[in-house]
């Protein structure tokens, strides 16, 4: 394996190892443009630059594989000169436009200039720029300002090599280069945020995101993706308790750099059609109500019925810790033998990221509950056929639809929906208590490889919403019976053991 030295410190690194990777594995950050870790090599935006003893031009890092005994300076007079020239050329046609630019503060001209330009432009006239398209809508996430643009092909390269979709090109010439959509495509396949998200200036934005927030204003909290079984590792950023977007954490073992299009719209399940509030009654009669008022309604409903006829809900969307508290409370509480799983329905999957369960947790419900719990299906069977008339329901989505399926969930004599939105379970439950969002309870998914992962709590409940333990524990106290649990470290405690080893670097730090 060769050895070199950067800026004094010497590394061994395997064959066929670039300088500028060399050189990160020492924590020096060489500056780029165009170089991603998980591209191909395209060497074309020059600020990597270095100097290579016994060579007499500098040379592109991310293009030069590291020989054995080569010495490598990165921030001499001559590299700093080449990186200040080349800030100097990409900044001639950029528009000033900081201010309203979705990139700033996270923006690598912007870091760039600070550091080796920091001069006005020797342009003495603003007419004098190139004017180029603004505001192009590339598809229905992405939307592209070629004035902004450096040309660094990321996204190009992103599409062709990762997505496995060339739909974007290089057109025109010179200062005239700009990124276009192929005739007659749309730049909208599985992973098109993920073009705006390796685009390092303003040229590429997502078009949720844009003009929402700036960026120094977010919280990021390490995170697993809740949009499906693959359990991709992200952070979640997030401002006095809103969700804004999901990006994708590196984990090379899982998702390595990427998510879905699906996954960094997950955000939206923190923020869409919450529940804040107790409430009682089904349609026009629903009402909000008092912790005291609804907890004592659901244990007058649910304590009226035969334990034989009596069922839990588990959820595969949400986590272990909260499914094993419902198993405990029905089994304990109300004497429940049966138990069935709700979630998502299942949608298109791919070999990249994608599953076809868009649930984070359907193998953790199952080892919660230590059996294969039985299809939502079954129970709506059961509750039209009068054999089932109690359940107690984690979660509000409901894989199963129409009216058949509604029909049968409005046939019971007694549903309590524990959930942080509305949906189909909610919606036909005589009680709603509001619990957290994914982002405002610490747990544990089990995704699809068996690979148990922990993601904290970002932000704290909304509204009136109480964490599942909590919930449950004053819903058996209402019942005059007592959980083995009071809180989530207990209930924490004992998800513990059940789960298998923790796969290497996954989870949330």
């Amino acid at each position: 394996m060769p050895k070199l030295t950067i800026d004094g410190r010497e590394i061994e690194v395997a064959a066929g190892t670039t300088v500028i990777a060399a050189a990160r594995d020492l924590g020096i950050e060489i500056p780029h443009f165009c170089w991603h870790p998980e591209l191909s090599v395209a060497a074309n935006c020059r600020m990597c630059l270095v100097e290579i003893e016994k060579q007499p031009k500098l040379q592109p890092s991310c293009q030069l594989p590291a020989a054995d005994g080569m010495v490598v300076h990165t921030d001499t007079p001559r590299v700093r000169e080449a990186r200040r020239a080349m800030m100097e050329y990409l900044l001639l046609n950029h528009p000033v436009d900081c201010p309203i630019c979705d990139q700033a503060g996270e923006c690598k001209l912007q870091d760039y200039y600070q550091l080796y330009d920091l001069k006005a432009s020797r342009l003495w006239s603003e007419e004098g720029k190139v004017r180029k398209r603004k505001r192009t809508v590339f598809g229905p996430h992405v939307v592209y300002d070629a004035e902004r643009c450096v040309m660094c092909t990321r996204c190009v390269r992103f599409c062709a090599e990762i997505a496995k979709d060339p739909v974007l090109i290089e057109v025109h010439r010179g200062d005239h280069s700009e990124i276009a959509v192929a005739p007659g495509r749309t730049l909208d396949h599985a992973y098109s945020l993920m073009t705006a998200h390796v685009c390092p200036v303003g040229a590429l934005t997502s078009r949720d995101f844009r003009f929402q927030c700036r960026v120094w204003f977010l919280s990021s909290t390490p995170t697993i993706c809740p949009g499906c079984a693959t359990g991709c590792n992200a952070l979640l950023d997030h401002r006095r308790g809103e969700a804004f977007r999901l990006r994708p954490r590196d984990n090379p073992a899982l998702n390595r750099g990427w998510l879905c299009d699906d996954g960094v719209l997950a955000f939206r399940l923190h923020n869409d059609h919450r529940l804040t509030t107790p409430e009682l009654g089904r349609g026009e009669e629903a009402r909000p109500a008092s912790w005291d008022e609804a907890l004592a309604e659901a244990a007058a409903l649910l304590g009226k019925l035969p334990k034989a006829q009596r069922a839990a809900v588990l959820s595969a969307e949400h986590s272990c810790e909260e499914n094993w508290a419902l198993c405990v409370f029905a089994r304990e509480a109300l004497g429940v033998e049966r138990f069935f799983v709700a979630g998502r329905a299942a949608g298109e999957a791919d070999e990249l990221l994608r599953h076809a369960d868009k649930n984070p947790n359907r193998a953790g419900v199952r080892l919660m509950l230590g059996a294969e719990p039985e299809p939502l299906e079954k129970l709506v069977e059961e509750a039209t056929a009068g054999s089932l008339r109690g359940v107690v329901a984690l979660g509000a989505a409901a894989a199963t639809t129409g009216p058949a399926a509604a029909t049968g969930l409005l046939r019971l004599e007694a549903l309590v929906s524990l959930a942080p939105r509305r949906g189909p379970l909610p919606e036909a439950a005589h009680v709603r208590l509001p619990c957290p969002s994914f982002a405002e309870a610490a747990g544990t998914y089990v995704n699809a490889r068996g690979q148990p992962q922990e993601f904290p709590r970002a932000m704290p409940p909304r509204g009136e919403a109480l964490e599942v333990p909590e919930l449950l524990a004053r819903l058996a106290r209402r019942l005059d019976l007592t959980l083995p649990f009071r809180s989530t470290a207990d209930v924490r405690a004992a998800v513990m053991p059940r789960l298998p080893q923790p796969a290497a670097g996954g989870g949330a730090p």
